[in-house]
């Protein structure tokens, strides 16, 4: 699945992920863009976050549960926990 959202200051965020048959649950998350993290391996932190998810997630789940796996002095330039919920749930819509 492939969900994107351009951030109102112009930045995009794509989210691509799988769904597990069996439980229902996000897996293989990628999230990429053209917005700026710091420090890189950061990202790695988000997707891990991520994979297990169930789809049906209730709505804020998605971003506290990035913004709660983020590194310490971890700098998100140009989107946020919230743009990454809103690809996911884009995704999902379209899935």
């Amino acid at each position: 699945m492939h969900g994107e959202y351009k951030t109102p200051g112009g930045k995009l965020v794509v989210v691509d992920f799988e769904v597990d048959a069996v439980d229902g649950s996000l897996d293989n998350v990628m999230v990429s863009g053209d917005f700026f993290l710091y420090p890189e391996e950061s990202l790695d932190a988000i997707a891990s976050s991520l994979n297990g998810l169930p789809v049906d997630t209730d709505e804020g789940t998605i971003a506290r549960t990035v913004a709660a796996a983020l590194p310490e002095g971890t700098e998100m330039l140009g989107f946020s926990p919230e743009a990454i919920e809103i690809a996911v749930r884009r995704g999902l819509e379209q899935g």
